[in-house]
């Protein structure tokens, strides 16, 4: 939820160095919630080519022609800090190292096996809580919290932490809430970032993800927030009154859309824009040609190549269909349906409104009541003899026919484009 799992790292491992701006700068300090950020400056990627979209002002676009240098990308070991907030109010009934273990080794095991070992996130969890100057009930902690007191909530939380954390350290900080105390909401779990960075020990942090979850929490919660820290946009649907179906964007096929899904594995194309998929490992579909599709989740074999993992047909300047074949392996073990997923993605389209949306090849069709977030997307993928014909691409349809499936596990797929 935006605005909504190494070794445990070092307990304890951080050195107690002072924070020397931290308090000046916090006091002028807006915090916006994630949904303000747009595009920032470019940093050119070389896994192009045709069918790359590009990227817009869009917040969070899945344009993947150019990095947005204002967030991380994982490509490479990443350090967080998890910092634990106690309150005057309530005496923490759980010590940090519990609430270490509800995210972590989890989350880095998620990122480990969705970049194919590309991404280490690592964890360094302090031992102790931190006082907070003010009851948990005074911040107004909820989903849609008052701006205000979010920043003050900031400016006291990490006012309260700098003199035992130096945040030079760190490229991510996980600001983790005593679940017990009476003012705090789990639904208020959320990246924030700044309007302006706040300067600490000679670093600026630009965002941080403000944890408040129930203990034990919500299955992938913290991989959902981190992927935000990574550009990526909320793939659900959020009803106006709140009451409706917020899963009908893309099921459970995505972390972004659900960290609930069976199917939690990133779609392909989040990998390709995070840099874990390069050009060999997409294939940008111009006319009829099969494809051999290795499962997107499936690890490759000790020094072999990952294979295709990603079909693309361009559909318009800012709009493609992906294509990709999801299989019980790695993060997506318990997925309701093996098969070929076809999702349409649009760059210009926004974090929330719909960027990504899962092609129901079997409508009228559901699978996996009681087990699914959305039933009528968990049968979404195509199987072996099925063939789906999609309106509203080039010359006016893409037909994607699933003949066959290896004996190692990979989907022959014939994709043709009228």
């Amino acid at each position: 939820m935006e605005g909504q799992q190494s070794s445990e790292g070092t307990p304890g491992g951080v050195e107690p160095v002072r924070l020397r701006s931290a308090a000046a700068a916090l006091t002028s300090l807006m915090a916006l919630a994630a949904t303000s950020l747009v595009a920032g400056p470019a940093v050119a990627i070389t896994a192009g080519g045709p069918c790359a979209l590009p990227r817009t002002a869009a917040h969070h676009s899945l344009g993947v022609d150019t990095w947005n240098d204002e967030y991380p990308r994982p490509v490479r070991q990443l350090d967080a800090v998890m910092i634990f907030l106690s309150f005057p109010d309530s005496v923490p009934l759980n010590a940090p190292r519990e609430l270490v273990a509800d995210h972590f080794p989890a989350t880095s095991r998620f990122f480990a096996r969705a970049s194919y070992g590309k991404f280490v996130l690592r964890p360094h969890s302090q031992r102790r809580w931190v006082a907070m100057p003010k009851a948990s009930t005074a911040y107004g902690i909820k989903r849609d919290w008052e701006s205000g007191q979010r920043a003050t909530y900031l400016r006291d939380a990490i006012t309260a932490a700098d003199p035992t954390v130096d945040f030079s350290r760190y490229d991510i900080v996980y600001l983790v809430a005593d679940p017990n105390a009476p003012g705090v909401d789990s639904d208020a779990t959320k990246v924030v970032n700044f309007d302006e960075p706040l300067h600490a020990d000679g670093t600026d942090v630009d965002r941080v993800v403000t944890v408040f979850e129930r203990h034990p929490p919500d299955r992938n919660v913290l991989a959902h927030e981190t992927g935000h820290v990574f550009d990526l946009p909320d793939l659900y649907h959020r009803p106006r009154d709140g009451k409706g179906d917020w899963d009908t964007y893309v099921g459970d096929w995505d972390v972004m859309g659900s960290q609930f899904g069976l199917a939690p594995d990133l779609f392909g194309w989040h990998k390709w824009k995070l840099g874990w998929l390069d050009r060999r490992a997409v294939r940008c579909v111009t006319k009829a040609e099969w494809v051999t599709l290795e499962p997107i989740g499936a690890a490759p074999a000790p020094g072999g190549s990952l294979g295709t993992r990603l079909a693309v047909v361009r559909t318009g300047t800012d709009t493609a269909l992906a294509i990709e074949a999801r299989g019980a392996t790695g993060n997506d073990e318990s997925t309701c349906r093996e098969g070929v997923l076809l999702y349409r993605v649009q760059a210009e389209t926004a974090s929330g409104g719909g960027p990504a949306e899962v092609v129901d090849t079997h409508p009228g069709s559901a699978a996996c009541r009681g087990r699914s977030v959305y039933p009528p997307l968990a049968d979404a993928p195509l199987g072996v003899g099925e063939t789906f014909t999609m309106p509203g691409t080039p010359g006016g349809r893409t037909r994607v026919e699933v003949a066959d499936r290896t004996r190692s596990g990979a989907w022959t797929v014939k994709i043709s484009t009228a």
